[in-house]
């Protein structure tokens, strides 16, 4: 018989189960606690569609952007005691973007919109705590790499012709200047009692000045294409330094016939007498010499050495950025309709089509010794409370080994300081400076005037900036896209001794 005060079994069983059951649910919800206001509250603080959020942001005052320099870009100004976006420079535009109250955002002011609202940060573990801060949100300021001074410069040189100039420190992938001409103005576009009108005007304009053509304009490459050629080449082993073709010399008059189909030389003051290697073939810019190479590189090699200089996918970059491609993927050989369209690609023609942002980066992975680095516009970020988040140079893959790399870069001096080079870029060369570079007309349709093109990188020897330069409609390449690209390098160097 059980002793006296001494709990019934049954009832010690309930016990201890209704104790296990509380035990169960409060770690449950100390677990959903937890998760709620740690682990979820950073989505929870960042979540646009939160209204909370979306009164904290109208509240608190965006983070500025700054050129090299600490020169700000967009900024706050009061109007009417009201705290409205102000843009001092529209020449970077097509970088910056906008931020309305009608039209939403873009550009950086898009891609690093929670950034600047201080709803984000990038860095790590700070979101995880931004809920026991006084002040949760505390928007950033963006310090970037654009100087400028040469952005302006780049723009003058365009003037009112459409066109895009991308230059880029070529260790670094840091971006320089990335000009798109026309472009607009996005003082007009936040105006709240003006911007629709002006948005109506800017998307009826036939010269798309809302297109960033720097990144997203996708164009016919010419000469220039070629650089592109002889890295997969060379990568692939089916080319050399002395690689040459026996019957190039002869179908200057002839033509080369691939299937049927003949391959001229454009019109060109020089033509060689006997057949030409790779350096020669470079400096003279040699279509045939060039459409036997492709055909000897063969689709697959082509395709895929492209690929690895970004070709066929966007570019991961701060901003929105077209895919540039060597063929357009449908036919049966390789890609390609047949050789005819391989041949013809290999010197730019054809169906290939880029945009000056990867042209820019073909140049910089030459200049960079075979290492391409990921394009970047943004080197930091800080916060009103002093924390600084960098944003570090990261190489995206090694595309040739250096001794290569060097090769192609020695004929790109041969193709602007050359004794033959000069009467096609000659124009580019900076004085006191050696320059490697490579033109390119890109043939249009019939009664179309070419688009004119330049991409290189100097000092040649030592690489501080690579330039991509395209002139839509510009004629030969030596008429505007050379001198321009010129220019812009000697201004730079001039300022950055």
């Amino acid at each position: 018989m059980s002793g006296q005060g001494s709990t019934p079994p049954r009832i010690a069983s309930s016990i201890v189960r209704l104790s296990l059951a509380l035990a169960v649910a409060y770690a449950a919800l100390a677990a959903g606690l937890t998760w709620w206001q740690v682990v979820q509250a950073q989505q929870l603080t960042s979540d646009p569609l939160n209204p909370l959020v979306i009164q904290a942001a109208r509240q608190a005052p965006r983070g500025t952007i700054y050129a090299a320099g600490d020169q700000p870009l967009a900024e706050n100004v009061n109007s009417g005691g009201t705290l409205v976006r102000d843009y001092p420079y529209p020449v970077v535009a097509p970088i910056i973007g906008y931020d309305s109250g009608v039209f939403g955002t873009a550009g950086l002011e898009h891609t690093y919109d929670a950034q600047l609202t201080g709803l984000a940060s990038l860095s790590p573990g700070a979101d995880l705590l931004r809920k026991f801060r006084a002040q949760p949100y505390d928007p950033s300021d963006l310090y970037l790499s654009l100087d400028l001074d040469l952005q302006q410069a780049a723009a003058d040189l365009l003037g009112n012709q459409r066109g895009a100039v991308v230059a880029i420190e070529p260790s670094t992938g840091r971006i320089l200047a990335l000009v798109s001409s026309p472009t607009f103005d996005p003082n007009r576009l936040v105006d709240p009692t003006g911007g629709r009108r002006y948005m109506n005007s800017l998307q009826q304009d036939g010269a798309s000045p809302l297109l960033n053509r720097a990144t997203q304009g996708l164009y016919v490459p010419g000469s220039v294409f070629k650089i592109v050629t002889a890295i997969a080449g060379f990568g692939s082993g089916t080319i050399t330094a002395d690689t040459t073709f026996p019957d190039q010399p002869a179908e200057y008059k002839t033509g080369f016939n691939v299937d049927g189909y003949l391959i001229h030389d454009f019109p060109r003051k020089v033509q060689l007498d006997h057949p030409l290697n790779f350096y020669e073939a470079t400096e003279v810019s040699d279509n045939i010499w060039y459409a036997h190479a492709g055909l000897q590189i063969g689709p697959t090699n082509l395709v895929d050495w492209a690929a690895r200089l970004g070709f066929g996918a966007a570019i991961p970059f701060d901003l929105p950025t077209s895919p540039s491609q060597v063929t357009s993927g449908t036919g049966p050989f390789g890609g390609f309709r047949d050789q005819v369209e391989l041949a013809n690609a290999a010197y730019g023609q054809a169906q290939v089509l880029v945009t000056p942002l990867q042209m820019a980066l073909v140049a910089a992975t030459i200049a960079n010794g075979g290492v391409l680095m990921h394009p970047k516009l943004v080197d930091e970020l800080r916060t009103s409370d002093g924390s600084v988040t960098s944003l570090a140079p990261s190489a995206w893959r090694t595309v040739l080994p250096p001794d290569e790399a060097d090769t192609i870069a020695q004929a790109m001096v041969q193709a602007v300081e050359g004794r033959y080079g000069r009467v096609f870029a000659g124009g580019a060369r900076v004085p006191g400076v050696q320059v490697a570079g490579k033109s390119g007309t890109a043939e249009l349709a019939p009664g179309q005037a070419p688009h004119s093109w330049f991409i290189g990188f100097a000092p040649a020897a030592d690489p501080q900036i690579a330039v991509a330069v395209i002139v839509e409609g510009g004629g030969e390449g030596a008429q505007r896209a050379v001198p321009l690209a010129g220019t812009v390098m000697a201004d730079y160097l001039d300022a950055h001794p």
